[in-house]
C-alpha cells in the first residue's frame, strides 16, 4: 500500500485502516526519548513534531480553522502524511489560507492550482476550497470559530482512549458539526472529515491515556 491509498479521517484513521501510520499494536509505544506516544506518531519522521506540538492542541481563529478544514477535505481518500508533507506547498498556493484572499481567487488562480505539483491537484477539492472561502468571506469575524467550537463535547464525559481501537472515526458531535457546516453552504465537510478536524484542532483529545502529549486535567 502506498501512502496515498487510505480513506482519510486523520492519522488515527490511517493507522486503523492499515495505512502508513499503522502501528504494530494499538497501545502507546516508547519513542526515541523513552516517552510513550500514540503509535502513529512514530510511523514517519514528520509525525513526531506534528503529534507532540499540534495534533489535539486547541486551534482558534477563522483563517486557521479554514486551513485545517481545507486540508482535512484534501485528505479525503488519501493519508494524512501525504497532506502534511505538502502543507508548505498548500500554504503557498492558497495565500496562507486567508479566507478573504482565497475568496478573491480568479479563474486564473484556479488554473494555477490545477497545475501546481506542490498540492493535491484534485479539481473537486480545489473548487470546494474556493467555494468555501467565498461562503466564509460573508460571515462575521469569529463566526466560523464559534460554530465549530460550539460542537466540542464535554471533555469530562469522555474517557481517555487506551488503544487506537477506542478512538472513534465519527461521533454524534461530528455528525452535527457536518450538518451545520453543510447547512451554511460549505462543501467536503462530511462527518468523518468533521471528526478529523475536531481531533486536529483540540475539540477532543484523542491522545491515548498513556501518551506524553495528552493534556492532563
Amino acid at each position: 500500500m502506498t501512502d496515498d491509498v487510505v480513506t482519510g479521517g486523520g492519522p488515527v484513521a490511517d493507522a486503523v485502516a492499515g495505512g502508513p501510520a499503522a502501528p504494530v499494536a494499538g497501545l502507546a509505544v516508547a519513542g526515541p526519548d523513552g516517552g510513550l506516544r500514540c503509535p502513529w506518531a512514530l510511523s514517519a519522521t514528520e509525525y513526531v513534531a506534528y503529534h507532540d506540538e499540534e495534533w489535539g492542541r486547541p486551534v482558534h481563529g477563522d483563517d486557521a480553522l479554514f486551513e485545517r478544514l481545507s486540508l482535512e477535505a484534501f485528505q479525503s481518500g488519501l493519508s494524512w502524511i501525504t497532506i502534511l508533507r505538502r502543507r508548505p506547498g498548500f500554504r503557498a498556493a492558497f495565500a496562507g489560507f486567508g479566507i478573504s484572499a482565497v475568496a478573491r481567487f480568479t479563474d486564473a488562480d484556479r488554473e494555477r492550482l490545477l497545475a501546481d505539483a506542490g498540492i493535491i491537484r484534485n479539481r473537486a477539492k480545489i473548487d470546494a476550497t474556493l467555494a468555501n472561502a467565498r461562503v466564509l468571506a460573508d460571515w462575521s469575524p469569529g463566526e466560523l470559530d464559534a460554530l465549530i467550537w460550539s460542537h466540542a463535547p464535554d471533555r469530562a464525559g469522555r474517557a481517555a482512549p487506551r488503544t487506537l481501537a477506542d478512538v472513534p472515526a465519527v461521533t454524534p458531535e461530528s455528525t452535527a458539526l457536518s450538518k451545520a457546516l453543510k447547512k451554511r453552504g460549505l462543501r467536503f465537510v462530511g462527518p468523518t472529515t468533521a471528526y478529523a478536524l475536531m481531533q486536529a484542532c483540540g475539540l477532543v483529545d484523542d491522545h491515548l491515556a498513556d501518551c506524553v502529549a495528552r493534556r492532563r486535567p
